[in-house]
């Protein structure tokens, strides 16, 4: 046996182990075969990872047969995911936006090539294929159809300007492999277009509304205390510290804060709520999916101050199947998720005395209250991700019928 034979064999048994444990061949054949590439560590918490997640989930009800490609994490090396294909390696890196990720930072292109090889996909659905290195890599080696989901959106500024510069070149490198791209918003959508004069379409993100099944609320009046909750990365560009001031000027000691996540700014956000004795604070640090629900559906108002950075929302759209009134950034992706009545929950985060007043508003005037909540709960129903899924399933037959003709 020849050394290159022995490499290609090395290869396949590496790849073999790293895929989880197929389901049992039904009799039924799948209608396609569909990776899902997902450039972040699937096993932390994020939207595109939710998003990827339950995408599987609900193409494998319908019976496609989905994988998800992802890098290999330590979290993932002893317990992978269900269905997942570990490829590579992660790492943490830091954007200049102020938010951490754990992206793929090494893979073997030989590894690459053997899982092309060996899972034969019709489908290959490129969640941020902007994201190195992982996707490029892939993109140019799949005979598969090659689909782009774009889910980031650019903040404004001269630190954007410098960061397109320094990433355009890689992403003009990989739109000639793409067959079709989709954004989940205006507003993700808007650097891309701008490479390309090639349709983008909108689908966007979702929510399994069962999962948050709205639960009819005790009023106020009963309750000791009433609860504005935020959840999120406590990094600066989601304005944890405006809403620290715009609560201390409700001045209101029957009302408490409760902030859940974790990141870079927990320790200087918990000392700046320590000049605010008076008034209930509670920081959680991270906080489990399951209580993440129990708190949306127990706080009497949602906030999500976000200045900059946001592509959609999805918190948004949880807080909304919870029941739970909103008051969120004006940022361009909230503002593509918040329509309709919800437009009244937008508020500059900077202007802390509008940010204090909208907060009462939606705090205290229970005909508001009504109204909002009534509107949600009739809204969100668009989101849910059997709709989203159809979009996408409607794209994936187009895309295979035009192929095999």
């Amino acid at each position: 046996m020849s050394s290159i034979e022995k490499t290609a064999g090395n290869v396949a048994k590496q790849v073999k182990k790293r895929v989880t444990p197929r389901r049992k061949k039904s009799a039924q054949k799948p209608k396609a075969k569909i990776g899902l590439v997902c450039p972040y560590n699937i096993g932390l918490g994020g939207g595109v990872q939710e998003c990827v997640l339950a995408s599987r989930a609900e193409l494998i009800k319908r019976g496609y047969d989905a994988h998800i490609i992802t890098p290999l994490s330590k979290e993932a090396k002893e317990n992978p995911p269900k269905g997942t294909i570990l490829v590579g390696s992660g790492a943490d890196i830091r954007s200049p936006f102020a938010t951490t990720a754990q992206v793929s930072a090494s893979i073997n292109s030989d590894e690459l090539q053997a899982i092309v090889d060996e899972e034969n996909f019709d489908i290959l659905h490129f969640h941020e294929p902007w994201v190195p290195v992982m996707s490029r890599q892939l993109l140019a080696k799949s005979n598969s159809i090659n689909i782009a989901t774009f889910h980031a959106r650019m903040p404004e500024g001269f630190m954007t300007k410098t960061f397109e510069k320094m990433i355009t070149p890689y992403t003009k490198s990989i739109l000639k492999y793409i067959d079709s791209f989709v954004a989940v918003s205006d507003p993700a959508a808007y650097y891309i277009r701008s490479l390309t004069d090639e349709d983008v379409r909108i689908i966007p993100n979702g929510i399994d509304l069962k999962k948050y099944r709205y639960v009819k609320k005790k009023k106020a009046t009963t309750k000791s205390k009433r609860t504005i909750f935020y959840v999120g990365r406590l990094e600066g560009r989601k304005g944890v510290k405006y809403l620290i001031d715009a609560f201390s000027q409700l001045n209101d000691t029957k009302t408490r804060l409760i902030i859940g996540g974790d990141g870079p700014e927990r320790n200087k956000l918990e000392n700046y709520a320590d000049e605010y004795p008076e008034l209930e604070i509670k920081f959680l640090g991270h906080i489990s999916e399951k209580q993440k629900i129990r708190y949306l559906h127990e706080a009497d108002l949602f906030v999500s101050p976000a200045i900059y950075g946001e592509s959609f929302g999805i918190v948004l759209l949880e807080a909304m199947a919870c029941g739970t009134p909103i008051v969120a950034g004006n940022n361009a992706g909230y503002a593509s998720v918040m329509q309709g009545r919800g437009l009244i929950s937008l508020v500059d985060p900077k202007d802390i005395g509008q940010f204090a007043r909208r907060l009462a508003l939606l705090l205290y005037d229970a005909e508001l209250d009504k109204l909002w909540r009534k509107w949600a709960l009739e809204y969100v129903k668009q989101y849910d991700y059997t709709k989203v899924i159809d979009k996408y399933e409607s794209l994936y037959k187009e895309l295979l019928k035009n192929r095999n003709r």
